[in-house]
C-alpha cells in the first residue's frame, strides 16, 4: 500500500491541519502517518490558543515512522517555530523523506497567525532547499519572495524568486488572485504552465490550503508526475468544497470523503 507523512499542527475542528491531511490521504487510498508539531484550540471561527511540542518530540514522531513504515511521499503543514523548521528539515536529509510537499502555512483562515517572523527565516534557508515542491498562496508567496503581487509577471516574478531559495518546483495558488478562474501557475525553473480551475463560491473552505498540499502528496505518492496532480488536486478541493457539509458558525470544513459517496 502506498504512504504518505504528513507533519503539520493538529486542528481540533479537524477541519485542517492534519486532521484534514489523514482524512485526504484516506480520501485518496493512500495510508496516511502523521507527526504533529503544535496542539491548537480552534474552530471555523477562529483560532483560541496554540502550543508548539519540542523538536526532539516532533523528530521522535518522523524517526518513528520511517523507521517502521517509511513514507512514498510527504507534506509539511504548520511548523510554528525555527527549532522545528531546522529538525524537520534535518529529519528529511538525515531520513531520506522523498518527495516533500511544503505548504507554508503562516496564518489561519480567520486571521491569526501561525508562524513567526524566525520560522520564515529557516524555511527559506533549510526547508525549500530539501522541498519537491513548494504551494504558497498569493500572500505565502509575497513572503517568500520579498515581492509584492499585483499582476501576471509579478507572479512569475515571485516564482522566480522563491525556486532560487532551492526547491525544485514552485506552484503558487491562485485563491487570492482577482480573477474569474482559479489559475494556479507552476515554475520548474525552466517553464511557466498554469492550472485553471473553476471557482467554487462558498463560506466552507477551512483547510484548503492543507487538503489541497494533501491531495498533492497523495498523488505523488501513488506514483504521478506533478504535472499529473495539480489538476486532480484542484478537481478534489473543488468537490470537497460544493460537497461540504454545512457545520460550525465561520469557515466551515469541507466534505473530504464526498468522492467515495
Amino acid at each position: 500500500m502506498r504512504t504518505a507523512l504528513t507533519i503539520a499542527g493538529s486542528d481540533s475542528s479537524a477541519g485542517a491541519g492534519i486532521q484534514a491531511d489523514l482524512k485526504t490521504f484516506a480520501a485518496h487510498g493512500v495510508y496516511g502517518t502523521s507527526a504533529i508539531t503544535a496542539i491548537t484550540a480552534q474552530n471555523t471561527l477562529g483560532v483560541m490558543s496554540a502550543e508548539a511540542l519540542s523538536a526532539d518530540l516532533v523528530t521522535a514522531q518522523i524517526e518513528a515512522v520511517m523507521a517502521d513504515i517509511g513514507a512514498h511521499a510527504a507534506k509539511t503543514g504548520m511548523l510554528a517555530n525555527a527549532a522545528i523548521v531546522e529538525a524537520v528539515a534535518a529529519a528529511i536529509d538525515a531520513l531520506e523523506i522523498p518527495l516533500v510537499v511544503v505548504d507554508p502555512v503562516m496564518v489561519a483562515k480567520s486571521g491569526h497567525r501561525l508562524l513567526d517572523d524566525e520560522a520564515l527565516g529557516a524555511i527559506k534557508s533549510e526547508l525549500l532547499r530539501r522541498a519537491f515542491v513548494v504551494t504558497p498562496n498569493v500572500p505565502e508567496a509575497e513572503a517568500l519572495s520579498l515581492k509584492p503581487i499585483h499582476t501576471e509577471e509579478d507572479l512569475r516574478e515571485a516564482a522566480r524568486r522563491i525556486l532560487i531559495l532551492g526547491p525544485e518546483a514552485v506552484l503558487i495558488k491562485g485563491g487570492h488572485f482577482p480573477s474569474a478562474d482559479i489559475v494556479d501557475l507552476l515554475y520548474d525553473g525552466h517553464r511557466f504552465t498554469e492550472f485553471r480551475a473553476e471557482r467554487v463560491e462558498s463560506t466552507s473552505t477551512h483547510g484548503t490550503g492543507c487538503t489541497f498540499a494533501a491531495s498533492l502528496a497523495a498523488h505523488l505518492a501513488m506514483g504521478r508526475t506533478l504535472e499529473e496532480a495539480i489538476p486532480l488536486a484542484q478537481q478534489y478541493v473543488a468537490g470537497a468544497i460544493r460537497n461540504a457539509p454545512g457545520l460550525g458558525k465561520g469557515h466551515g470544513p469541507l466534505g473530504h470523503f464526498w468522492s467515495l459517496y
